[in-house]
């Protein structure tokens, strides 16, 4: 599979550099009809592209390669995390009456009113580890974001600090300097509970030795916990939930009316001006939009009438895969608000601002009551705790659609 996605990879690539070939060779000169086409026909297939070798990444057991690298890098850690993986198997297989007594003083037992079969078992912290890390690799904030992991999920405040109006002074000799205090303040950066659903898996996948039952439930959980969570780091709301990247950011530029669900050049120009120029010192600075904002900017063309979207060259290089809008890589991500009336659906600016927070607090329920097993079910449940929120709201800012 893997050579699969080289393959592909490799079709993207040459796309992206004959597209950025054709960009360099026509220059300041007017494109022709078959120009564009020859150019979008290229940039659509670049996206199918993506889309294809995203969809088979997907396949491959991240996991396993992580494991690999670890013990290659630490022997040790590596056999010691693997103990505690091995304990989580049996706890999978045959619930927590099959551990012995040592194994049962790993998996350290949560408070719960549910009998012994039913309760939630804390994880412990290096298959927490390993499964935080999973569910950290899905979606578009998490690519974007910067990211903190904490032993447990208490509340917490953030400091954070705008210094872009401050300035220095001007001293005569012998003068007394002035003091000015930077304009600091703390940020809520408290976690919430994100739960996986019940998963209910057939006892002949549980009882077959060969099947690698801890991937299979593990697999269900990042997905399911991973895109919750990328949803709400997006566009949640702050009551009960993280504050989203489009909520928490201010707007940067509105569309005119009749922008219910496009925006033009001269708005992308409007919204990267509206960050100040010293975030663009710190380096880091980019876009984040939904495949359906993308299809919007991909349209937009310059006055010779060449578009402004640029494919990326590489997509296998670390950090690539991202194309350039304006100068500026960009993120998809789809749960960004879509193109709509009101909407805040593209984001600008140091996206890294941004901070996600993971606690270690993982929990794993197994349920084998009669509505399970009247259908040869067992049923598992996953809680995680993270959250997230904008610590500089300067930093980044939106474009919002027109409500007519």
């Amino acid at each position: 599979m893997s050579q699969t996605i080289q393959a592909l990879r490799e079709r993207r690539n040459e796309l992206a550099r004959q597209a950025n070939n054709q960009l360099a060779d026509k220059g300041d000169t007017i494109w022709t009809t078959e120009d564009k086409a020859k150019f979008d026909n290229m940039a659509d297939e670049i996206e199918r592209l993506d889309s294809q070798i995203e969809s088979t990444q997907r396949l491959l057991n991240v996991a396993a390669e992580e494991r690999f690298d670890d013990a290659r890098r630490n022997p040790a850690g590596a056999e010691n995390k693997a103990g505690h993986r091995t304990i989580m198997d049996k706890l999978i297989r045959n619930g927590i009456s099959s551990l012995s007594a040592d194994e049962a003083r790993q998996i350290r037992n949560t408070m719960s009113t549910t009998t012994g079969s039913q309760g939630g078992y804390s994880v412990a912290t290096e298959v927490a580890s390993e499964l935080v890390e999973t569910i950290a690799s899905y979606g578009g904030m998490r690519r974007a974001a910067s990211r903190i992991v904490t032993a447990s999920g208490g509340p917490l405040s953030y400091p954070g600090s705008d210094g872009s109006t401050e300035e220095g002074e001007i001293l005569a000799e012998n003068t007394q300097s002035n003091g000015q205090d930077p304009n600091m303040f703390t940020v809520p950066l408290n976690t919430f509970k994100f739960g996986s659903k019940i998963i209910a898996v057939p006892f002949e996948l549980i009882q077959d030795s060969s099947v690698d039952i801890v991937a299979l439930v593990y697999g269900r959980v990042r997905d399911r916990i991973g895109r919750i969570q990328n949803k709400k780091f997006s566009i949640g709301t702050g009551t009960g939930e993280p504050w989203g990247l489009s909520v928490a950011a201010s707007v940067g530029k509105t569309g005119a009316t009749g922008q219910t669900v496009t925006f033009i050049y001269d708005d992308l120009v409007d919204l990267q001006e509206s960050i100040d120029d010293g975030y663009e010192d710190a380096g880091g600075l980019g876009w984040m939009m939904s495949q359906a904002a993308r299809k919007v900017a991909r349209k937009i063309k310059d006055t010779s009438g060449r578009p402004i979207w640029i494919p990326s060259y590489d997509a296998s290089i670390a950090g690539g895969k991202l194309d350039q809008l304006l100068g500026s890589n960009v993120t998809i991500n789809n749960h960004m608000p879509t193109p709509a009336a009101n909407a805040k659906s593209v984001a600008y600016g140091k996206l890294d601002s941004y901070k996600i927070r993971d606690a270690l607090d993982v929990t794993i329920f197994r349920f084998e009551d009669s509505v399970y097993t009247s259908k040869g079910q067992v049923g598992f449940l996953a809680w995680a705790r993270a959250g997230g929120n904008l610590l500089d709201s300067a930093a980044v800012k939106t474009y919002q659609h027109s409500a007519t």
